[in-house]
């Protein structure tokens, strides 16, 4: 069988799309996100703050605080605008060998990431209004130590389905 019109230089010979689709593209805000909204709400009043006092005494000195105000905002606002934004141009397809995750963004451009089905494989299965599948993770960086990210199909609407799927293509790697 030949692959679909644009996989054949990037699936195996014996490589077989098993299930496609895209993530919800509405705004969600979860308990995830309320830390971050508010830091970036405080951050940007105390901005805010700071350049009404820095422009009381005259002169253009307040506008180093339009720095701290646009981060703050961008902290406050991201769930709403950025991660809808972002899911909205992802696309997810599955595979009886790997699971793809495809995204194209203004900046990082067109990526395309594959993971590889095994048995031991992290697979699990959040049921939230609309569901999402995990079965990668990877460990990130950050100043003082690093956490785990969990990679998978995010907020898909037949996240039962697909979960199922990945179970069943889990089970008869050797």
């Amino acid at each position: 069988m030949t692959a679909p019109t644009g996989w054949k230089d990037i699936f195996e010979a014996d490589e077989k799309i098993v299930w496609q689709g895209v993530p919800d593209g509405g705004v969600h805000i979860g308990r995830r996100h309320i830390p971050m909204m508010a830091f970036g709400a405080v951050f940007a009043g105390f901005a805010l703050f700071w350049m009404i006092g820095a422009a009381s005494t005259g002169g253009s000195f307040w506008m180093f605080g339009l720095l701290h105000f646009t981060i703050g905002l961008l902290l406050a606002l991201a769930p709403i605008y950025w991660d809808p934004y972002r899911r909205r141009h992802t696309w997810y397809t599955l595979t009886n060998k790997r699971a793809y995750i495809a995204t194209d963004l203004p900046l990082l451009g067109r990526q395309l990431k594959s993971y590889p089905i095994t048995r031991n494989m992290p697979l699990e299965l959040d049921e939230n209004d609309v569901p999402t599948v995990y079965f990668a993770e990877e460990w990130k960086r950050r100043k003082n130590g690093s956490y785990r990210h969990k990679i998978g199909f995010e907020r898909i609407s037949d996240g039962l389905k697909v979960y199922g799927l990945l179970r069943d293509l889990q089970r008869h790697k050797l």
